[in-house]
């Protein structure tokens, strides 16, 4: 009786199982080229076994290890997804968030979040954890060349990094999740964010519902790297101007103190 009961959930199963090519194509895809990136796109893979090719040059060590980091995430998370689009969903990229639609309301969302972060931040970047981690290229505290060189290198890794969580997830699985997405995509965008500073980690997991939702609202994908972007271009500048004034305090007393340090030169 009970292998007759077995046999009939099983056939009842196969029967029953019809997987959607697309979503399961989003989630292998996901996985396969996430699981690339940490083994072969890392900084830690260009130390360790590529390095050594720019041992004789003038290139910053720490720099051009970032800059491999951005640039094969690039293709990872970026140009291979639009080429799944392309050629095998056969779709348009503006139904993935590659857009300024709504304008005003990503414009409203960037404007609050700017104003937001630098507060939060100016009170966080006061901690000894924060500090021994930004900016995320230590030789950029003294060489604003190098700061200037990442952070750019950053915004463009941002397109990358964005879309393949906040366009490409995001709403490619919508139309069989629904909202439900937001919180798929948030799963490995808050995993990733292990190792950095607590609070910042914790933060990635309300980030990622809030920006998932703005891309939502607004059919965009490219508020979210801006806002991304400004949040941590912020925190790299604030901890550098910290740095640079040996103002670590968090009182409006220490805030006056930076500001004419740095006016002063």
């Amino acid at each position: 009786m009970f292998n007759n009961i077995q046999k009939k959930i099983s056939r009842n199963f196969l029967n029953d199982l019809n997987l959607d090519k697309k979503v399961v194509t989003i989630f292998l895809s996901v996985a396969v080229l996430q699981t690339l990136s940490w083994y072969f796109s890392s900084k830690n893979f260009f130390y360790e076994n590529l390095a050594y090719l720019f041992s004789n040059s003038n290139f910053d060590y720490e720099l051009t290890g970032n800059l491999y980091w951005f640039l094969s995430d690039i293709i990872l998370l970026l140009v291979i997804p639009v080429l799944i689009i392309k050629l095998f969903f056969k779709e348009n990229l503006k139904d993935y968030g590659f857009n300024l639609l709504n304008s005003k309301t990503g414009i409203k969302w960037i404007l609050f979040s700017f104003i937001f972060f630098v507060i939060v931040i100016w009170f966080v970047s006061s901690t000894e954890s924060f500090q021994n981690f930004y900016p995320q290229v230590s030789s950029s505290k003294e060489n604003l060349t190098i700061f200037l060189i990442f952070e750019i290198s950053l915004l463009i890794y941002l397109f990358a990094w964005e879309f393949i969580w906040r366009g490409f997830m995001l709403f490619g699985l919508e139309e069989k999740f629904g909202l439900h997405s937001i919180f798929i995509q948030m799963l490995p965008f808050v995993i990733l964010h292990n190792g950095k500073p607590v609070l910042e980690t914790f933060a990635s997991i309300f980030g990622a519902i809030l920006l998932g939702f703005l891309a939502l609202k607004t059919r965009s994908y490219i508020y979210g790297v801006i806002i991304h972007f400004l949040l941590i271009f912020n925190m790299d500048l604030i901890s550098l101007l910290r740095y640079k004034t040996g103002e670590y305090e968090t009182g409006l007393n220490s805030l006056l103190n930076l500001i004419l340090k740095l006016l002063k030169g």
